[in-house]
């Protein structure tokens, strides 16, 4: 019973590890930019689809693949940023304008990644460096996984640092906080959303592209993680970066351990928590820090 309690738990915090890097995107985008991006899930899938199709067709190197498709992701982002959203920060219905047009570019990319790539689930190999098994409290984990929990932890970490430790970390939180301010102080506010944007969107591919080997990867996945990268904001506090950690692992292991316990529990708990966290804590369980 314990050596299963364990390789769950590992499970649940390597899908956790995932699920923080496409939530901490989003949730730091709506947290500078009051923006929810809808859109955020097919970034996910794009980074996914770089990875396998530019390490297996062109390169056989997935390292060289996945950075390549990060950056491509976050490229995408910057253009949908400046060419789209950027026009409508000052309408009166902004939040929800924004919405639907996200929403737009998540169906237009939804159906270019379907013509460009079919609609057949692809996968792509653990690399080879890492596709070996770790030993932890009597059970087994591949190493790759652990790779994942470590890369989370990593980004958090650095995140943390960047936004509390740097010049540009207190230009972004001051802007988040008062955007008219920064922008009499001298702040180049449009650029600096332009810039943060990007940032989210080259997490939402390095999540996409680390998921590449653990998982069947179709168009369809986009929609499917926009809706768990929603869940773990709702859960840990919209706007919140260790929210979005702690709402991520949270969803991690409902994932894991209720597909074992509760017929349909990776799929019900997550909502569960989400609903309950909406009655008793509307603001998220970190939601009441100062955002980011």
């Amino acid at each position: 019973m314990f050596p299963l309690f364990v390789a769950e738990t590992l499970i649940g915090l390597s899908i956790g590890g995932r699920l923080f890097l496409i939530a901490v995107g989003l949730s730091l985008i709506f947290g500078v930019l009051n923006v929810l991006n809808f859109a955020h899930g097919v970034f996910y899938m794009l980074g996914a689809y770089g990875a396998i199709t530019v390490s297996a067709l062109l390169l056989d190197n997935f390292w060289l693949g996945a950075a390549v498709g990060i950056v491509a992701v976050g490229i995408v982002g910057a253009i949908v940023e400046f060419g789209l959203i950027r026009p409508l920060y000052d309408r009166d219905e902004a939040i929800l304008d924004q919405l639907i047009l996200t929403f737009g570019v998540a169906m237009i990319v939804h159906e270019l990644a379907r013509m460009l790539w079919g609609s057949q689930p692809r996968s792509i190999p653990t690399p080879g460096s890492l596709d070996f098994s770790v030993g932890i409290l009597g059970e087994t984990i591949t190493a790759y996984r652990l790779f994942v929990i470590g890369v989370s932890v990593v980004v958090l970490v650095g995140l943390w640092l960047f936004l509390t430790r740097t010049h540009h970390g207190h230009v972004i939180r001051a802007t988040a906080s008062d955007r008219e301010m920064a922008a009499m102080l001298g702040v180049d506010v449009p650029r600096l959303y332009t810039t943060v944007f990007l940032l989210g969107s080259l997490l939402a591919g390095l999540g996409g592209a680390l998921a590449a080997p653990l998982q069947a990867v179709s168009p369809a996945l986009g929609d499917q993680i926009i809706i768990d990268a929603f869940v773990v904001v709702v859960i840990g506090g919209l706007g919140s970066i260790s929210g979005a950690f702690v709402g991520a692992m949270l969803v991690g292991l409902f994932q894991a351990f209720g597909v074992q316990y509760i017929a349909a529990g990776d799929l019900a708990l997550p909502f569960i928590a989400m609903i309950l966290v909406l009655v008793f804590r509307p603001r998220g369980l970190l939601g009441e820090d100062e955002v980011l």
